[in-house]
């Protein structure tokens, strides 16, 4: 069977790896990073980064399976595409104790038997000397088997694999299609059609130029500030897990060590959105991703950091636009349209480190298997 993947990003190029593996015709269609981002008025992807949290632990069992799924497969994936792509730096997750995130994440961890170890007290500030710790926080710590994932070379090493394999790439955007009984022609923004037996939509943000309000999904603006550091602090810093900080009555703030960009240069990361500011239509993507963020949630970030991190030696400061994408049930929408049409997107923030699980999934959906029935279970409150 011929399957087309809508999406070159980190779920849709996992998709396509699966598929091939399995023995499918596979076309993977998705235009590449734009050289220009301020000129680019095409769809962008959510893979445009060096540095993504990834981790076992997660409170809700449908994030926390499909990242143990994922992050089991990393080491495979590297070997077989020869790019490397996980830094296994460790994952902290820390709040005030009692706190009902921290409550639920003690349970998933007993539930699912992750490996961490919890600190709290002097223990805590002994073991990540570089962080402050506001009092009565515990921190769950994951020394294995997590740490931080380069996007970019997460879907550079899916599509090596899915390409060796047999997959075929084509560098554009789809803007629309027709289906029939025999199958679906894709319409692309240089003017081609591509025919396919079926279709697997793995669009993020951007799927409702494709499909309209044809399902509920939200899209919100995300901001991110990287603080750039000499090769000295880095080295000062080596050690340093990341960290994600719940705080109750506050978006939970996350930060990256020091990772290597393009550029050259070495930036620790961080994010978190106290509102959420909705982006509607492809315009108002393609202008919030051309944009720096929003630079009123910027200057939060950066006295975040700087009181996390009070002794941080910083260089210089710049922030970034970014999108998540939810779903009613904060799981992925693998939905099938009909037949000959299905889509896996939304991945509430979560996508990079289970987005193998998560490709692998459409992958099971757009070649007619069954999903199982973890992956069609809710993560909001019943």
């Amino acid at each position: 069977m011929h399957i087309a993947v809508i999406g070159a990003g980190m779920i849709g190029s996992a998709a396509a790896r699966h598929l091939t593996a399995m023995g499918h015709q596979v076309t993977l269609v998705g235009p590449a990073e734009p050289a220009d981002a301020a000129t680019w008025d095409g769809p962008f992807g959510s893979h445009f980064d060096e540095g993504r949290i990834t981790r076992q632990l997660d409170p809700w069992p449908f994030w926390s399976r499909a990242s143990r799924a994922s992050i089991a497969r990393y080491r495979d994936l590297e070997a077989a595409s020869g790019v490397p792509f996980f830094s296994e730096v460790g994952s902290l997750m820390a709040g005030p104790e009692g706190a009902p995130a921290m409550e639920r994440l003690e349970r998933t961890r007993h539930r699912d038997q992750v490996p961490c170890q919890r600190l709290q007290g002097a223990e805590l500030a002994e073991t990540f000397p570089w962080f402050a710790f506001e009092p009565g926080m515990v921190g769950l710590y994951e020394p294995k088997l997590a740490g931080v994932v380069s996007p970019r070379a997460m879907v550079r090493a899916q599509i090596t694999a899915a390409t060796a394999g047999g997959a075929r790439l084509l560098r554009d955007h789809v803007t629309g299609w027709d289906e029939t009984g025999a199958g679906v022609t894709l319409h692309v923004a240089s003017g081609q059609s591509l025919a396919a037996d079926r279709a697997l939509l793995a669009t993020g943000g951007f799927t409702r130029a494709l499909l309209g309000e044809r399902l509920p999904f939200k899209v919100y603006a995300r901001t991110v500030v990287f603080f750039e550091v000499s090769e000295e602090e880095a080295q000062r810093l080596s050690g340093m897990p990341t960290l994600i900080a719940l705080m109750p009555g506050l978006e939970d703030s996350y930060m990256l060590p020091p990772v290597r960009y393009p550029d050259g240069k070495l930036y620790l990361k961080m994010g978190g959105d106290v509102d959420d500011v909705a982006l509607t239509t492809p315009e108002e993507l393609t202008a919030w991703y051309r944009s720096s963020g929003n630079p009123v949630v910027a200057t939060r970030l950066e006295g975040l950091m700087r009181a996390r991190v009070p002794s941080l030696q910083i260089l210089s400061t710049t922030s970034a636009a970014c999108v998540t994408t939810f779903a009613p049930r904060k799981v992925p929408h693998f939905e099938a349209l009909s037949d000959r049409l299905f889509t896996a997107f939304a991945g509430s923030g979560r996508a990079a480190k289970n987005s193998d699980e998560l490709g692998r999934l459409g992958a099971l959906l757009a070649s007619g298997e069954a999903l199982p029935d973890w992956a069609l279970e809710s993560a909001v409150e019943e």
